[in-house]
């Protein structure tokens, strides 16, 4: 009688035990969506604190420069003697040349090497040619930056004698070959996605191998792939270190990419390393090329989430 007695009592303990560690996951379990709600704000709070603080200091550099002359003027002459010039052409010009010029690389080799990898190649080499593709992504800019103004210019000089030590093409082939590895991989996953029965349908109607991948396979996955295209190119504007380094640091409005160019980021790297003091009208320049770069970049995004919507294959 006894035992049942101490038996019944360690009973009616372990199930108050029980209840309080119930109560105890409750509470965790009430804690967690708290805990992650706050995590996930620090990231959106962070990019509104980043556009406002762009937002704030354009509008003060606004009101010392005037918004048609930022926007259509032709010369960047920040730190002119006479009368400093603050037209953003020659610095997207800058910009346009090394992308464009890197897009005519990475394209056609990216392209290329995701047809191979997903068509051509089998389990074992895809398995070590594209993580070695992929290393690629993994060199510092600062890395590609001396690779363009120490190896490849000298190079291309054997054969255009006339290109400067400065130019835009020595580092927009160099930022092609960084981007390169985002549109091969990411092309890689969207045609590998495209189911086999489609391949075998193809090949069944007496297309072969090559006429399969691109007749068939590419304009299936061709969402992905110009999503790719899309976050490459929004990739190459933003690069800062090899065109800095090797693009050199005069703004120009022309389409020669043989002399020395200056890109939007190269600017922003230029005045931050000291060239302007705080407060003047040239460190708040350097706001409002952040924030037409941050248009060009949210642009291209935009662009990117909408081929990719535009262009969705659902198998």
């Amino acid at each position: 009688m006894a035992s049942n007695e101490r038996t019944a009592k360690l009973s009616v303990q372990e199930m108050i035990a029980k209840q309080k560690g119930k109560k105890g996951k409750k509470w965790l379990e009430k804690a967690i969506p708290v805990i992650l709600l706050i995590i996930a704000s620090v990231s959106v709070l962070t990019t509104f604190g980043i556009v406002f603080t762009l937002i704030f200091e354009t509008i003060e550099f606004f009101r010392r420069v005037p918004f048609l002359e930022f926007v259509f003027g032709t010369e960047w002459l920040p730190f002119s003697n006479n009368e400093p010039l603050f037209g953003i052409l020659p610095l997207i010009a800058g910009t346009l040349k090394v992308t464009l010029i890197a897009v005519l690389v990475a394209v056609p080799f990216g392209l290329a090497s995701a047809v191979y990898l997903s068509e051509y190649a089998s389990d074992k080499t895809r398995r070590v040619v594209k993580p070695v593709l992929e290393v690629l992504a993994g060199v510092p800019t600062i890395v590609y930056g001396f690779f363009a103004l120490t190896f490849v210019t000298p190079l291309l000089q054997q054969f255009i004698p006339e290109l400067k030590i400065f130019n835009a093409l020595s580092p927009g082939i160099v930022v092609g070959i960084m981007i390169l590895p985002m549109i091969a991989s990411l092309s890689e996953d969207a045609m590998s996605s495209v189911p086999n029965s489609i391949r075998e349908g193809a090949l069944a109607l007496g297309g072969t191998k090559l006429e399969v991948a691109i007749k068939v396979v590419l304009p299936a996955a061709l969402s992905g792939i110009m999503a790719s295209i899309v976050l490459a190119v929004s990739r190459a504007i933003g690069e800062t270190m090899i065109v800095s380094l090797a693009g050199g640091s005069t703004p120009r409005f022309d389409g020669d990419i043989t002399d020395s160019i200056q890109t939007m980021t190269a600017y922003i790297v230029q005045v931050s390393t000291g060239d302007a003091g705080y407060g003047t009208t040239i460190y708040y320049s350097i706001y409002s090329v952040g924030f037409t770069l941050f248009l060009f970049t949210l642009l291209m995004n935009w662009l990117a989430h909408v081929i990719s919507k535009r262009f969705r294959e659902e198998y």
